[in-house]
């Protein structure tokens, strides 16, 4: 028996050693957190930097916030693989599971909801009051061909209505609050947002939100996500969990979840998505296809 305890002993210390290694080499690394220009890139840094700042403490890798000027430059990098974490819409994710390698970890609560749906927002004083009111006017959607909510969603619900494509005009916005603000100023007649889009505050500092009202709403979809890339540590994966689930019941988690425009970070799974899953399916059925 002493033999073999002298035989086996370095190897099981090589070991440690190799695990203790792999550890620090990791440590020294930065992994890059990727948030999609859900309102612009300057106001997009301030409210998720202090986010980034506590994730690097708690879990002692350094981790670097990015965002981009626009949607399908956000996509470009998430297609490149660049992000090691990613905040971003349903549908980003739903395209990138497989093809990138990402694993969702929680997802957002906003309004004290972990879920959201798409809405049409118009003007209370343009006359519009139903969808079939919307037959030859002009529909901006928030955020672009992949925006899962302001332009996937919008458009299934406007098809259900018997609305097809040509039968309104097609317009593109930045972000949901870019969207409810072409209509406010008459740019467009209707703006394709979330339902709690009108209740955002950076949407209340530049609007008189009275204005605004919302005409119909769609089904609702679990809050858009957080994931990060499955070829991650284990051990760093863990301590992401940990550090995001302490952030919902210490005063400090709070004020940092507030920052970022959340009343809490849930935790989330693959199958929370499914309603997203058959939106799309049916968008792709309905239309041209993403």
């Amino acid at each position: 028996m002493e033999k073999y305890i002298k035989i086996k002993l370095p190897w099981i210390l090589l070991c440690f050693l190799l695990i203790f290694a792999d550890a620090a080499v990791f440590a020294d690394e930065t992994l890059t957190m990727g948030v999609f220009p859900r309102r612009n890139s300057g106001v997009t840094t301030k409210m998720f930097k202090p986010l980034s700042n506590y994730l690097s403490q708690e879990t002692g890798v350094k981790i670097k916030l990015e965002t981009a000027k626009n949607f399908p430059a956000f996509w470009r990098n998430v297609r490149g693989k660049r992000y090691d974490i990613a905040h971003f819409n349903q549908l980003h994710y739903l395209m990138s599971k497989d093809s990138v390698g990402y694993e969702v970890f929680a997802k957002n609560e906003e309004f004290g909801k972990s879920v959201v749906a798409p809405a049409i927002a118009v003007r209370k004083d343009s006359g519009i009051n139903t969808l079939e009111d919307l037959k030859g006017k002009r529909i901006i959607f928030g955020g672009g061909k992949l925006a899962m909510i302001a332009h996937v969603g919008i458009k299934n619900l406007l098809y259900d209505a018997g609305l097809t494509a040509k039968s309104y005009t097609s317009m593109m916005g930045k972000n949901p609050p870019n969207a409810a603000m072409a209509v406010y100023f008459k740019k467009a007649d209707a703006a394709g947002i979330g339902d709690i889009g009108l209740s955002v505050p950076i949407l209340k500092k530049k609007i008189n939100i009275n204005e605004m009202m919302i005409i119909e709403t769609g089904k609702p979809h679990a809050h858009i996500p957080w994931v990060f890339k499955s070829s991650l540590p284990d051990d760093v994966k863990n301590k992401i969990k940990q550090a995001v689930g302490k952030l919902n019941s210490s005063p400090d988690g709070k004020k940092i979840l507030k920052r970022a425009g959340m009343t809490g970070l849930v935790a989330a799974s693959d199958r929370d998505y499914d309603a997203s899953r058959a939106e799309m399916k049916k968008y792709n059925e309905n239309f041209e296809g993403l």
